[in-house]
């Protein structure tokens, strides 16, 4: 499996160094192309203590990515940018008001926008991990018309009745979440049974 994961400039990257961490030890994933908005990286100096864009990769990781590679928001003639690359799909977590309305009216102005753009002519998975609160008629016209197109919405709402104790289990099981429905599933994702 190709995938494309894109971090924007909303809160929760914690989400998205979770998301990077469990593609980048999962067999089934061959390549992963990990896209950081400019605005992204504001927000993780804030929320995770990671500055600049120097070894963000290493940084995220906590080593050297073996399958990830990075690249700069800017550089549309990156191969994610065509719909010949060959690509399994794409995540954005977390998904900014800002990236969700360039991805839902096709602006593709930035490498981020227009790989969604090119993984939604292609019919292949899109999925926006938005977060904001509350939400104007505009974010809600943009999450229709995105997905209208294609996407799907998978809001940054984890769920809370597994009794998590910890932020990274809370982040790692939203990101189970999110794999599964990619035909992802991780063995340690919590699963409703019976008993519970």
């Amino acid at each position: 499996m190709n995938l494309t994961v894109a971090m924007t400039g909303a809160s929760g990257a914690i989400f998205g160094r979770r998301l990077l961490a469990v593609l980048e030890s999962d067999e089934r994933v061959e390549r992963v192309h990990f896209l950081p908005s400019e605005n992204s990286l504001r927000v993780m100096a804030e929320e995770l203590n990671l500055a600049g864009r120097n070894q963000l990769l290493e940084r995220l990781l906590g080593h050297a990515p073996r399958k990830t590679t990075q690249h700069v928001d800017s550089d549309i003639g990156a191969s994610i940018a065509s719909g010949s690359y060959p690509s399994s799909g794409m995540i954005v977590l977390p998904c900014s008001m800002g990236t969700l309305a360039a991805i839902a009216n096709g602006m593709a102005n930035s490498l981020i926008a227009r790989a969604a753009d090119v993984t939604l002519k292609e019919r292949r998975p899109l999925l926006l991990c938005v977060r904001e609160t509350p939400l104007n008629r505009i974010h809600l016209r943009n999450m229709q018309l995105a997905a209208e197109a294609g996407a799907v919405i998978f809001p940054l709402i984890p769920a809370f009745y597994h009794r998590l104790t910890s932020l990274e289990e809370v982040a790692h099981q939203y990101v189970c979440r999110v794999l599964g429905h990619l035909g992802l599933p991780q063995a340690d994702a919590f699963v409703w049974s019976e008993e519970e």
